[in-house]
């Protein structure tokens, strides 16, 4: 069965069909990345990975992978691999967490609109969300096509913002909700800086980089620039 995408918004996301991930052959991987230049978000229904087949296949995908998340610096990784990141409310012994557990205030602010690695560098190019068990209550991931919202800007708005650096720190983000480091964490998730507006390397369109992460413009007035950054 030859793979498929089919669109899911005028300007962005596509869901893919006719492929199993576990044995994607390298003309399908070529293709996924293709359709991720095209529509920036691809959907895969009924993909039965397991963590092994997820690292493997994201690794086809785009080589090295990023094993430096923000909760390393709270907590071990349950799943023996920091490349794999725990979105929970569970611990390491199958529990749910208290109210009042760190690690879930931590967590909390992943609600937060947010783009992944921001805050490293190199950024992450690409992330995978696999679900492993669906509430039964709502609890939409939303996504938002920054590179439409690049073109929909003004000239004069797009000629400010072209030469500009943001500093992005998921210390700053969690702390937003009132989340507390230690000075051992905050020495762990220094941040990284990046410009404002990105040319993607294969489609060559412009994109804004920015979300909740970042948090001052270099070279700014930290007033000025966090003003910039929220509106």
């Amino acid at each position: 069965m030859d793979l498929t995408f089919r669109s899911l918004h005028p300007l962005f996301v596509a869901e893919a069909g006719g492929i199993d991930l576990r044995r994607a052959d390298s003309a399908q991987i070529d293709r996924i990345r293709a359709g991720m230049d095209q529509y920036a978000v691809l959907v895969f229904r009924g993909q039965p990975l397991t963590d092994a087949d997820q690292l493997a296949f994201a690794q086809r995908l785009d080589g090295a992978l990023h094993a430096r998340t923000g909760i390393s610096a709270l907590q071990k990784n349950r799943f023996g691999n920091e490349a794999l990141t725990d979105i929970s409310n569970v611990t390491d012994r199958g529990e749910i967490m208290q109210a009042e557990d760190r690690r879930r205030a931590y967590s909390l602010a992943n609600r937060l609109w947010h783009t992944d690695a921001s805050f490293q560098d190199p950024p992450g190019r690409y992330s995978m969300l696999h679900a492993r068990v669906v509430p039964p209550v709502a609890a939409d991931t939303e996504f938002a096509d920054m590179r439409s919202a690049y073109d929909e800007l003004p000239a004069a708005i797009k000629e400010k913002i072209e030469v500009l650096q943001a500093h992005h720190s998921i210390a700053y983000s969690r702390q937003t909700l009132g989340f507390e480091f230690s000075e051992d964490e905050r020495e762990q998730l220094k941040g990284a800086v990046h410009p404002l507006v990105r040319t993607l390397p294969r489609s060559q369109r412009k994109s804004l980089y920015l979300a909740s992460h970042a948090f001052r413009i270099i070279g700014w007035p930290v007033p000025d620039g966090r003003l910039l950054l929220k509106a």
